[in-house]
């Protein structure tokens, strides 16, 4: 079967009305029709009918992508392989699993993976990260290296990337809206966590002897860092208000206290979002092998677009890559500077076809 598909794009300008705080009462922002003047984009399905994906990591000619269900599956020379590289036994909650996954930057040599799996012990809900040392496209070994980050049915957070520190980050979410564990301390519940490759709490955070790097976040869903090294990261709100949040070292970005902005003890967000649009990962783009107007790109889940944008214009400025493919949960860019996607539709808020769901590969 030929699995290349020509899909219109890029499309139309998606314009919202506000930048923040517009009526919850507004409709989901949708694209407007492709541009007849537009160029066309080259999409490529790798991989069909996975089920329920979260997470795509992206290694020379090897793709990882994680099944909340507990498989880590693999795109091995553009091919899905029959058997998972490993499958895990998470807690069937709703929104919590199998979640995260990241490559260690020198995967070359050490073979290691890290994936973010919620767990239920004595009937409460837990998260832990995992190494794994993968061989042959095969599990090797498995250690845990960071434990009990409270979990919850709804709002884990559990995106995992190394920053261009070399440092290791994970986003955890909060056990519920009406708790105050996020404005805690002494909690790892809506935190973003600073950790060492093996673990371990690194002597330059910002609170001594502790993981948290910033705190006060409901639900992180992506990580991703700008050439001057900003990180970025997008959060989901409770029915509204996902934001853009630029991430300082030890700021307080104001969950349950705060959404989006408006209480000066707080970080604001630099972007709001309302009606929701449910954002996924995100990543700055800097190939040269996809023409883009900005180099901020955004997986959304509501909107089930991928968009492009300016974080400084703000939301005047984003653009839709492609749609047309439903729910679309993360996005990474490609050792050859294409971008990997994948949608989210058997996630149970979607509407899944019968090759749901599906790894995608935009070429040009």
């Amino acid at each position: 079967m030929d699995k290349r598909l020509r899909i219109a794009g890029i499309v139309g300008a998606i314009i919202f009305s506000i930048m923040v705080l517009t009526s919850p009462n507004d409709p989901i922002p949708l694209p407007e029709p492709p541009s007849a003047k537009s160029e066309n984009i080259f999409v490529e399905i790798l991989a069909e009918n996975l089920e329920n994906p979260r997470s795509i990591a992206v290694v020379d000619e090897k793709i990882f992508v994680t099944e909340k269900a507990g498989r880590i599956r693999v795109i091995y020379n553009n091919e899905l392989l029959d058997e998972p590289l490993a499958t895990l036994r998470p807690a069937k909650v709703f929104d919590g699993g199998l979640l995260g996954i990241t490559t260690h930057p020198d995967f070359k040599n050490n073979h290691f993976l890290y994936v973010f799996l919620t767990y239920e012990e004595d009937q409460t809900l837990w998260n832990k990260v995992l190494r794994i040392t993968e061989s042959d496209n095969k599990l090797k070994d498995a250690i845990t290296i960071f434990d009990k980050i409270p979990g919850s049915v709804f709002s884990n957070g559990g995106f995992l990337k190394f920053g261009p520190d070399g440092k290791f980050y994970v986003g955890t979410g909060t056990v519920s809206d009406s708790s105050h564990l996020p404005q805690d301390l002494d909690s790892l519940a809506g935190k973003i966590l600073r950790l060492n490759d093996d673990g371990t709490i690194p002597e330059d955070n910002p609170y001594p002897n502790s993981p948290v790097y910033s705190l006060g976040h409901r639900n992180p869903q992506g990580m991703a860092w700008d050439k001057s090294g900003n990180m970025y990261v997008a959060e989901l709100g409770p029915e509204k208000n996902d934001e853009i949040n630029l991430i300082k070292a030890g700021k307080n970005f104001g969950w349950p206290e705060q959404e989006c902005l408006g209480n000066e003890k707080y970080e604001g967000a630099i972007m709001c979002y309302d009606p929701a649009i449910e954002p996924g990962g995100i990543l700055f783009y800097y190939g040269d092998t996809i023409k883009l107007e900005h180099s901020f790109i955004m997986a959304s889940l509501r909107a089930s677009n991928l968009f492009q944008l300016d974080p400084e214009e703000g939301l005047k400025s984003q653009k839709s890559i492609l749609s047309g493919v439903g729910r679309i949960r993360d996005v990474v860019q490609g050792p050859d500077g294409s971008l990997y996607v994948i949608t989210s539709n058997t996630d149970g808020k979607g509407f899944p076809d019968r090759t749901d769901d599906k790894l995608l590969r935009i070429l040009k």
